[in-house]
């Protein structure tokens, strides 16, 4: 008979949503925040927004083809998709959103084919490279309101469908306080917007460097960064007071930490200063827009990685390292080449200088 005794007080265990799912999250959060950008100056036509709306369509569509392969990899075996519709559960907010992915997907594409219609058919004339390919994707280059129209309605209701699950199927988990908050799919939806708009401020800078876009898209990122303070402020005003005891729990979790000390503060300041620069010197669009990326980027990693380091039970925090395989730092990388090829491939077939110069084009045609 053995006389020591064995206390288990913790297990530690392996973070369940990989960095594959950050990135998920990420790109699908770009795509429909830049496809909400491209409504005002493709759809109802503001006059000020017409390349701000295109360079942000052109977003959107990499974003939104990128991001279900990162989500696919995130099954772990991505041949289990298909569980999803063969085994449909009404009460879980991941099994809806295998329906709403295809609803915004299909519609943004379809959108996206209708909106570049016309350039791609000015492309084909031009004879530019890869022309040929271009004039058969135009079919005919005609311009159809009433059929961009409707396609833009579809992805609108698919976006709105996306934004809600993404943020809902986190904020329902109620063994981490972290997550369990009404407040977070305000934040994800604020964050994406963010960083759909330093997205498009990088592929201004990057294309006509047009100065009005700047601007536009500088008011538009000082308006975001405003909220997703105030939203941090809220969340923390209710943690303190005790007001809401999940924010309170939450708050006593994480306050103790560091690391978390540190990110709480990085993010802060990264926020303020975004914010700051984006309404006192619109002219760094090209900075801006690369904090915003980055913001929208930490908020998340942040808050899934981050949030499984703090233990359901027990004591203290488990640690994370980015491991260098297809399931850590490769796995990143290779999103990223994925998103390098779409881009490449769609302004190989429609430039971005094209793009950018939207209304210009067809004033001139």
């Amino acid at each position: 008979m053995n006389p020591n005794i064995v206390e288990t007080i913790n297990v530690a265990r392996e973070v369940a949503w990989l960095p594959w799912a950050v990135q998920y999250f990420f790109l699908i959060g770009l795509s429909y925040g830049a496809f909400l950008l491209s409504l005002p100056g493709i759809v109802f036509r503001r006059p000020t927004w017409g390349g701000v709306s295109r360079l942000a369509l052109l977003g959107a569509l990499v974003c939104g083809l990128s991001a279900p392969v990162a989500l696919l990899a995130d099954l772990h075996q991505p041949g289990r998709f298909w569980h999803f519709y063969a085994y449909f559960t009404p009460t879980s907010w991941m099994s809806w959103g295998a329906f709403f992915i295809p609803i915004y997907l299909g519609g943004l594409i379809v959108y996206g084919w209708l909106a570049f219609r016309p350039d791609l058919a000015r492309h084909a004339a031009s004879g530019g490279r890869l022309a040929g390919v271009a004039g058969t994707l135009a079919y005919g280059g005609h311009e159809s309101r009433g059929a961009l129209k409707a396609a833009a309605l579809l992805a609108f209701v698919g976006a709105a469908l996306v934004a809600l699950y993404t943020g809902v199927e986190v904020a329902v988990v109620r063994a981490r306080p972290l997550w369990n908050t009404p407040l977070l799919p305000v934040q994800f939806f604020i964050t994406a917007l963010a960083g759909a708009t330093g997205l498009a401020l990088v592929f201004n800078r990057f294309s006509s460097r047009d100065a009005a876009h700047t601007l536009t898209l500088s008011r538009v990122l000082a308006a975001t960064q405003a909220l997703a303070l105030a939203i941090g402020a809220l969340w923390l005003a209710l943690g303190v007071s005790g007001l809401s005891p999940v924010h309170a729990k939450a708050l006593a979790e994480v306050g103790p930490s560091a690391n978390w000390q540190i990110s709480a503060v990085w993010a802060a300041a990264a926020t303020a200063l975004t914010l700051l620069l984006a309404w006192k010197r619109p002219g760094s669009g090209l900075l801006v827009g690369l904090l915003a990326l980055h913001s929208a980027w930490m908020m998340r990693w942040s808050i899934f990685i981050g949030g499984q380091e703090v233990p359901k039970t027990g004591a203290g925090y488990y640690s994370y390292s980015l491991p260098l395989g297809p399931e850590g730092l490769m796995g990143i990388v290779g999103t990223a080449g994925l998103w390098i090829f779409l881009f490449v491939l769609i302004t190989s077939l429609l430039p971005l200088d094209r793009i950018a110069a939207g209304a210009a084009d067809k004033a001139g045609v």
